[in-house]
C-alpha cells in the first residue's frame, strides 16, 4: 500500500487530494487501486465504489470469478465500514477486492477528518 491509503499525516480536502492523486498516478508513485478519490467520478472512493464503472471481470475488482456476478457494496459511513460480497454464493472475494475495499475505509476516514478541519 502506499502513503495515501495508510492515516495521512496531514487533512487534503477532496479537490486537494483529487488532484495530488492524479499527479502521483501519472508519475507511477501511486496505484490505481490505493486511490482515496475517484477520477471518473471525481468523488471520495468510498461514494462512488457502487458504481457499474468499478466492476471489471478482468482484474476481479467487485466481481465473482465463480458466479459471473458483480459484488454487491455495503458502505456504513457512521462505522466507517465497507464490505462487498457476491449475491448469489455471499464470497467473491480476490486480491483486488480487498484493496479496493481497503481503499474505501481509508477513503471514509479521510473524508470524516476533511469535514472536521472544515
Amino acid at each position: 500500500m502506499t502513503a495515501t491509503t495508510s492515516t495521512p499525516s496531514r487533512v487534503r480536502s477532496l479537490p486537494v487530494l483529487l488532484a495530488t492523486e492524479d499527479d502521483a498516478e501519472e508519475m507511477g508513485l501511486l496505484a490505481p487501486d490505493d486511490r482515496l478519490t475517484c477520477h471518473v467520478h471525481g468523488r471520495w472512493i468510498h461514494q462512488c465504489v457502487a458504481s457499474p464503472a468499478h466492476v471489471s471481470p478482468v482484474t476481479r475488482h467487485r466481481w465473482c470469478r465463480g458466479c459471473r456476478t458483480e459484488l454487491a457494496v455495503a458502505v456504513d459511513e457512521l462505522a466507517l465500514a465497507v464490505a462487498m460480497s457476491c449475491p448469489r454464493c455471499g464470497h467473491g472475494g480476490s486480491a483486488a477486492t480487498t484493496r479496493l475495499t481497503a481503499a474505501c475505509r481509508a477513503s471514509l476516514a479521510a473524508e470524516r477528518a476533511a469535514r472536521r478541519v472544515a
